[in-house]
Order: C-alpha cells, then sequence, then structure tokens
C-alpha cells in the first residue's frame, strides 16, 4: 500500500460509472447471477474500484452488472486514483489474476460446506463440487503430441531424397 494512503468507500449513482472498453476479463450470465445472489444474500460488501474523473471502473465490472441487474441506483466505490494510467492496467489485470491463482484445502471446504445448513451454497457455483482428484486430471497437461516424421522429398534429376 502507498505510504498514507486511506481508502474511504464512496457510493456513486450507477449511471456516473463507466466501464472499461478493454477489460480482460469477461462475465457469462451465470456469474453475474451467482453476484447477484451473493448481494442478495449478504449485501454489497466488495465495493467497486474506480478511477478518474469519468469514474472508469478498474475492478468490479460484474458487481455493476450485478446491480443493474438488481435495480440498484447507487453502488459503493472505492477511488483509485492514486494510481498512474499504467498501474491502472496493470492493477486490473493482477486483481482478477491473483484470485485465480489459491488453491482449495478441500477438507476444510468440504467441512464448511456441510457446516452451512441455511444458506444454498450451489446459488455461488458450488454445486456438483468435484473433488482434488478430478479437478488433478482437469488442469493436468495435455499429453505432448507425437513429433511428426520429417516429410521427405525426391529430387526428380537425381533421384536422392532429403528434408527441407
Amino acid at each position: 500500500m502507498k505510504d498514507g494512503l486511506k481508502l474511504e468507500v464512496v457510493y456513486l449513482p450507477v449511471e456516473a460509472l463507466k466501464p472499461y472498453e478493454r477489460n480482460a476479463r469477461k462475465h457469462a450470465d451465470v456469474d453475474v447471477d451467482a453476484i447477484v445472489k451473493s448481494i442478495q444474500t449478504f449485501g454489497f460488501d466488495d465495493p467497486i474500484g474506480v478511477w478518474g474523473e469519468k469514474n472508469l471502473i478498474v475492478e468490479g465490472h460484474g458487481r455493476l452488472l450485478a446491480a443493474k441487474k438488481l435495480g440498484m441506483n447507487a453502488v459503493p466505490c472505492i477511488r483509485l486514483d492514486h494510481l498512474t494510467d499504467e498501474e491502472r492496467r496493470a492493477y486490473a489485470l493482477a486483481h482478477n489474476k491473483t484470485a485465480e491463482l489459491s488453491a482449495w484445502d478441500w477438507d476444510f471446504l468440504d467441512v464448511e460446506l456441510d457446516s452451512i445448513a441455511n444458506i444454498d451454497m450451489s446459488e455461488f457455483g458450488f454445486d456438483g463440487v468435484a473433488d482434488e482428484a478430478e479437478l488433478e486430471d482437469f488442469f493436468a497437461p495435455a499429453e505432448p503430441k507425437p513429433e511428426k516424421e520429417p516429410k521427405q522429398i525426391q529430387c526428380p534429376h537425381c533421384g536422392m531424397w532429403f528434408t527441407p
């Protein structure tokens, strides 16, 4: 964190936020529906990161889509104006990528899911959770392709074979 930086939550009108046109993260309808359900169940507890005078979204595009689906007029945001343009671009990518890097502790996940009786966790993507072995097979590197035999061509004049 940059020295002395204190983030504050501000509420901005939904129509005042501008999605970044080169946002590299895509949100399918099922993803947005899960975010909608999360907001309905737990509240809008993760502010959208915005930057500059135009309130360009740095992180939180899916939350904005969910807010629109819910008919919300204003959403919690944090200003990321302390970032340079390059830092804004890098942070947007890093924010999404770092969320992908963590692995589940399958034993704890099972215990936690088993202990939640009154909330349907399938609404957040936990239906049919695969076990670790299935996921290891899914993410295992593909078998290397066998090397092709080099194509040989015969010279029509002398009859010798060569590899181009």
